[in-house]
């Protein structure tokens, strides 16, 4: 059963963030602004993390390392208590599951997602080296309190705006971005589906990219590498039907059984977390790339070989 309740756990936190040597971090945060739907003039907004070590730069999504200590609390109260709950009650969604890591100096990318494989969960990710053709033009404009230059370039079929200061001595940026003398402080696309803008920063001594949720679910650092067609087929196959992996272990008995401290039994459960799942993935289907066959960008070299 301890192992069983783990499936939650994994399904409750595959959406955080990863690594576990301590260093120290210089973390930048970006509002992004986003259109989540094609066809709706909504804008939703979310904060978005760039951690910068000596070696590497991680950038996901704020919101499940910003609340990690609190369910750390939590979750050690509950096991103080031997009575298990459900923590998705207690936490905000992420808007975004993926990770990228630019590996320094060549900034060579890895994009992550987390999929579930039976009852464990699986980081899987496609690498690329993606050389960006930024015009920088000499318009400069305050940004916050640094003072910027402007630059654009083509990524993902749309023409890019990016402001960059030469005042913080990174040539980094959020997402994929990088390659410009100084840290993207502002970027956006033509239609304004996507925009960040830097809205802060701070140094993070004994920096860890595994939250303690991660580690608590079994999570590591190791990632399955794939080429990005396989992996964009691999997991669009998973936001299809979540619990694939999961479903043909699972007896009828074993559905029928009651979670301790939980409402309903595990079968109700995995209908909760996959409905969880589904809405995740149905919330934005306006994404910042389209599919790689369709994809048209500068240059991209591929790494690795269709398995």
């Amino acid at each position: 059963m301890k192992k069983l309740f783990s499936i939650f756990l994994i399904a409750l936190f595959a959406f955080a963030g990863a690594q576990e040597s301590k260093e120290t971090a210089n973390r930048f945060f970006y509002e992004l602004t986003f259109k989540p739907k094609k066809d709706s003039a909504k804008l939703e907004k979310v904060i978005m993390a760039l951690d910068i070590v000596k070696d590497r730069s991680v950038y996901r999504d704020f919101t499940a390392i910003g609340q990690d200590s609190i369910l750390k609390v939590q979750f050690e109260a509950m096991q103080k208590a031997g009575v298990y709950k459900d923590l998705s009650k207690s936490f905000k969604m992420p808007k975004f599951s993926a990770k990228i890591v630019k590996i320094y100096p060549d900034m060579n990318i890895q994009y992550i997602e987390r999929i579930a494989s039976g009852f464990s969960p699986m980081t899987i990710g496609y690498n690329e080296t993606l050389k960006l053709d930024w015009k920088i033009s000499n318009e400069k404009a305050k940004i916050g309190t640094y003072n910027a230059q402007k630059a654009t370039t083509e990524f993902a079929g749309n023409k890019w705006t990016a402001w960059f200061s030469s005042e913080l001595p990174f040539q980094d940026g959020p997402y994929k971005f990088s390659g410009l003398p100084g840290l993207i402080v502002k970027i956006e696309d033509e239609g304004k589906n996507y925009s960040w803008v830097l809205q802060g920063n701070k140094k993070i001594p004994n920096w860890e990219e595994l939250t303690y949720m991660e580690k608590l679910s079994n999570i590591g650092l190791k990632v399955t590498e794939m080429p990005r067609e396989k992996f964009e087929r691999t997991f669009n196959d998973f936001k299809k039907d979540p619990f694939a992996s999961v479903r043909p272990m699972m007896t009828q008995e074993m559905m029928s059984k009651s979670i301790p401290g939980m409402d309903g039994t595990i079968g109700d459960m995995m209908k909760k977390q996959e409905k969880m799942y589904k809405d995740f993935f149905n919330a934005n289907d306006n994404p910042i790339e389209p599919p790689f066959e369709k994809l048209k960008v500068g240059k991209i070299e591929k790494v690795g070989k269709e398995n």
